[in-house]
């Protein structure tokens, strides 16, 4: 009789601790495994007299491997593949002739419209993933950092006056991309920053004046989370 009460005695804690993983923690559970985002797109390092027009928006969506690190899966790595599509509108004019490509600053008395560089790219994300998620809680606060890696497959520009419309492919445009991300917010808003640690052209460009380009993208938006 004693033994048998010393068995159930010292299996009674594992019982416990098994019915309380079992019936109401689920330590299997994944998060934000699918990604949609908007965001504005600044042109950092202008030239004088260069400024930004209209709305420059950039669109992107993917998915993301969740890989949990600890057992209560609060935190974890993210390694993604998505699409993403980023117009960067300015008066900075890109013009195709017999000798390359040649940029300038549209002039005050030009017919002016809008001039455009617009990137369709393949992204990959790297993440490390913190969140006070639990397996019944869909409303948390997240805060994800990483690296966002991108190869823009077409990138054009395009120039639009009061009488003509052009488009080309731009080839000076980096092909290979890479720069800093954070992504943090509560529930389903989340803000979304990256910085870029790349130029945007291949190599040193200058304007027609002379003046080196030195443009660097930067990020600002949101981004939206389903599991």
């Amino acid at each position: 009789m004693f033994k048998k009460l010393f068995i159930i005695l010292l299996l009674f804690p594992f019982w416990v601790l098994s019915q309380n993983v079992d019936d109401t923690v689920d330590h299997k559970y994944l998060e934000d495994q699918i990604y949609l985002g908007v965001n504005y797109n600044f042109m950092n390092n202008l030239p004088n007299d260069a400024d930004q027009r209209n709305f420059s928006y950039g669109l992107n969506a993917g998915i993301i491997k969740d890989i949990p690190l600890n057992y209560t899966r609060n935190l974890g790595l993210g390694i993604g593949l998505g699409y993403a599509v980023n117009s960067y509108y300015s008066n900075l004019i890109a013009t195709e002739g017999a000798n390359g490509i040649s940029y300038n600053v549209a002039e005050s008395d030009l017919d002016f419209n809008r001039s455009k560089f617009e990137i369709h790219s393949v992204e990959v994300p790297f993440e490390i993933r913190w969140r006070n998620s639990s397996p019944t809680d869909y409303k948390f606060l997240r805060v994800y950092t990483g690296i966002k890696f991108a190869y823009n497959f077409s990138s054009r520009s395009k120039l639009i006056t009061d009488t003509e419309s052009s488009g080309f492919y731009n080839s000076d445009i980096k092909k290979f991309e890479y720069g800093l991300t954070l992504n943090a917010g509560y529930n389903t808003f989340n803000l979304h920053v990256y910085y870029s640690l790349t130029d945007f052209f291949n190599t040193k460009k200058t304007l027609t004046t002379g003046e080196v380009l030195n443009i660097t993208p930067i990020k600002v938006g949101l981004v939206f989370y389903i599991l």
